[in-house]
């Protein structure tokens, strides 16, 4: 069953701002990463999704009510961080989470007071002498304190310090145990790839590529660092294979499976040392954006 779905949807602010003809569905139960870099669209699709902007052509609905005519029962429906909260300054933090909770008529605040401890948030002090980290906590706190069973999630990871990012992995991986169908955009490849089951990828306003996470790891190259006893040696290796590059005795290859072949043909050499990793989910991103690897 589809909980989100975005059909076609156009959003055009002239200059090739906004989102042309983004198509894709989120699925009960799926945590989907939304990547992109800054001004890609992300923002512009979830404000949709929120009811606060009409699209100008198709349609973006939650649990089948159109997310702008139904806006006000979408919203009882899910939890939203956006990407920039505006916070009452004088307020203090615990004043605020309160204040929301009276909003959305959440009675029972323990919820809030557990994600409190757990994100190590002391929320007493005003918000105007807040971090950007410490408003980011309060933020992730109001997103899941109804416990709804959808998430929306803009850049919720944006000013956390790295401890408190992994906590946040430890959040969205309990949500999704409890069957919470999670839409998150990101920038953080290490986050989306600990957390998500399918990864839907914007570039300027356009969907480049939508692939589950397991197929991503499936097609990520391998790259070999060969460091040869001699020149010689890392000459005629290197001729073999178009995707390397020779700096005297190193080598670095590039590589997809044949791993078996790639080390039956290093045993006929004298090898110094070798080195392996996986392209990460960020090499594979810049794969699709035609950048520089």
């Amino acid at each position: 069953m589809n909980v989100i779905e975005i059909n076609h949807i156009t959003k055009d602010y002239g200059n090739k701002r906004g989102v042309f003809d983004v198509n894709f569905t989120v699925k009960k139960g799926e945590v989907l990463g939304f990547l992109g870099p800054n001004g890609s669209g992300k923002t512009t699709t979830i404000r949709q999704l929120m009811g606060f902007i009409k699209p100008d052509h198709g349609e973006v609905k939650i649990l089948g009510l159109d997310c702008f005519e139904k806006a006000n029962l979408v919203q009882k429906e899910l939890g939203y961080l956006p990407g920039e909260i505006a916070f009452m300054e004088e307020m203090t933090g615990i004043q605020f989470i309160k204040f929301i909770a009276q909003m959305k008529n959440i009675k029972d605040m323990s919820k809030a007071e557990e994600l409190m401890m757990f994100l190590e948030l002391d929320a007493q002090g005003k918000m105007k002498r807040m971090s950007k980290g410490m408003k980011q906590k309060i933020g992730l706190v109001i997103a899941f304190m109804q416990d709804s069973p959808i998430l929306i999630l803009d850049e919720p990871t944006s000013g956390l310090d790295p401890l408190m990012q992994n906590k946040f992995v430890e959040l969205i991986q309990r949500s999704k145990k409890e069957g919470k169908t999670i839409l998150m955009s990101s920038h953080i490849f290490e986050e989306v790839e600990h957390t998500c089951d399918r990864v839907v990828m914007i570039k300027e306003g356009s969907i480049v590529a939508a692939e589950t996470m397991e197929n991503l790891k499936r097609n990520r190259q391998k790259y070999y660092e060969i460091h040869f006893n001699k020149e010689s040696d890392a000459v005629k290796f290197a001729e073999q294979y178009d995707q390397c590059q020779r700096d005297q005795k190193q080598v670095i290859l590039t590589l997809k499976g044949h791993t078996n072949e790639l080390l039956k043909n290093l045993s006929q050499y004298d090898i110094r040392d070798f080195n392996a990793r996986p392209q990460s989910l960020e090499e594979l991103f810049l794969h699709y954006y035609g950048g520089e690897q």
